[in-house]
């Protein structure tokens, strides 16, 4: 089992220092962004691909820090119907899928998209609960947009033997573990599974450790970062919480595309993102979910993903880090 970061929390630092931070902490594992909804500072794309030296000069900075290289992450909706979105996103998962097998990177980490309602629509649609016929209408058509791009999709992997991980996001098509095995199943896929975070999980009610077991070796990556559930605002505002507010234009809101920027979090949230340990217990969750992964894949790459706001950025991950060490220590993994 592979420890280490995904890089997007520390996209101010060069990348050497960087990878020295991460080999500071004791991890071993970089995941590096390649597009998608935040660009790719720690990514000299279009110089890999030109083919002039630069794979192996930028593959040996993280020979040098001891630090290897376990994935791509190039998270966005690339099935955005806004023009000025998903065929960005699209592009980006395409030239991911390009550069991994460059480098010799065996993943690549997304998510699955949301077109729109209705053809002709120009604004993503996801359906929550689909209690109403016209909802599923809806779901239908979405997923006669999707299939056809992940077919593609999973033909672009299998060529270039890369696996295409899913993270199961809501806002997604895929957000669940049946709605990723309806993706499988309906493209065929070989080259397309799961990037098992089990944040997004845990505020939707799910257990992680389950759904990796229940889907198995469909379980191709994973990232560490967790969930807090706040009870006494969860009594009130439930787990689908939508007291989100604009971020004002002089606070430097972050791009999503397009005109679509990251919006913010409620003061008193339901539930909100927390470092490694800080909504469930190391021996309680951490453990477990170690040993379900180490069943599905030895191998299998482990990536903090910092976004607890308590903490800057290399104090988040350091705090991340010593959990997801002692976790694995206990877990034997």
């Amino acid at each position: 089992m592979k420890l280490g970061a995904y890089t997007a929390c520390l996209h101010d630092r060069p990348l050497d220092e960087t990878l020295k931070i991460l080999g500071g902490l004791g991890l071993t594992s970089a995941e590096i962004n390649a597009g998608g909804f935040i660009p790719a500072p720690h990514l000299p794309i279009d110089d890999i691909l030109a083919g002039t030296g630069a794979r192996e000069e930028y593959l040996g900075r993280f020979a040098q820090a001891g630090i290897e290289l376990t994935g791509l992450n190039v998270n966005g909706n690339p099935l955005n119907p806004d023009p000025a979105v998903g065929p960005r996103h699209a592009a980006d998962l395409h030239r991911a899928i390009e550069v991994a097998a460059v480098l010799g990177v065996k993943r690549v980490v997304t998510m699955s998209g949301l077109p729109a309602g209705e053809p002709g629509g120009r604004t993503a649609n996801w359906v929550v609960n689909p209690w109403d016929s016209q909802f599923l209408d809806i779901l239908d058509h979405q997923w006669q947009v999707a299939v056809p791009f992940w077919k593609d999709v999973n033909a672009r992997a299998a060529a270039a033997d890369v696996k295409v991980c899913i993270e199961m996001h809501p806002q997604n098509l895929v957000f669940n573990p049946p709605t990723l095995q309806r993706l499988v199943e309906q493209t065929h896929a070989t080259h397309v599974g799961a990037e098992m975070d089990p944040s997004h999980l845990f505020w939707q009610g799910m257990d992680p450790v389950a759904c990796v077991e229940h889907l198995g070796d469909l379980v191709f990556h994973a990232a560490a970062k967790d969930t807090r559930i706040n009870p006494a605002n969860a009594r009130l505002y439930g787990v689908l919480d939508d007291r989100f507010t604009r971020t004002p234009a002089d606070a430097n809101p972050l791009g999503l595309g397009g005109r679509n920027t990251l919006n913010q979090w409620p003061t008193n949230p339901a539930w909100e993102f927390v470092a490694v340990g800080r909504g469930h217990g190391v021996d309680d969750f951490w453990v477990p979910f170690l040993r379900a992964l180490h069943a599905v894949d030895p191998d299998i790459a482990v990536n903090i993903e910092h976004e607890d706001q308590a903490y800057d950025q290399v104090e988040g991950l350091r705090l991340a880090a010593e959990n997801l060490l002692a976790a694995a220590a206990k877990a034997g993994v």
